[in-house]
């Protein structure tokens, strides 16, 4: 089964902590100094709100996987879209321990598939570079108008 990803970079993460806990009607599942995470089963979402001092609003989102197959069937879906893709592979980003990959929508939005292994106590980040159809070396892309 498959779970919606949403991350947010907000101005004042205890008010926005406060604020989406009430939305939800849940304390956030993970909590750190720059970070909070809720994992809903309704909505089937991974919501994540981070501290930022330069922008705020959507970072991206992306689908969470609970198998290798289902990460493969959207590694696969992400190519077929013909689209700028990445393939990060085995990363620690965000307090936890996954496999990724990162596409492009046509707007320019990052989207991401993963699987997470497990959670770690460190905050590692990610090596997504996918700023433009053809600003990444590593971006494999088929799509027209693009490298």
């Amino acid at each position: 089964m498959k779970r919606l990803h949403v991350s947010i970079n907000v101005s004042n993460l205890d008010n926005s902590i406060q604020f989406y806990s009430d939305l939800f009607g849940a304390k956030p599942t993970v909590t750190r100094a720059d970070y909070a995470k809720w994992m809903l089963d309704d909505p089937r979402v991974n919501f994540v709100i981070e501290k930022s001092d330069e922008s705020t609003g959507l970072t991206h989102a992306g689908i969470q996987v609970e198998s290798d197959g289902e990460l493969n069937e959207m590694f696969y879906r992400m190519k077929a879209a013909e689209m700028p893709y990445l393939e990060e592979g085995m990363t620690n980003c965000c307090y936890h321990k996954s496999e990724k990959s990162w596409t492009l929508d046509p707007d320019g939005l990052p989207w991401e598939a993963f699987y997470t292994h497990h959670a770690t106590e460190e905050r590692g980040t990610s090596e997504m570079v996918l700023p433009a159809c053809c600003a990444a070396e590593a971006v494999e892309t088929t799509a027209p108008g693009c490298c």
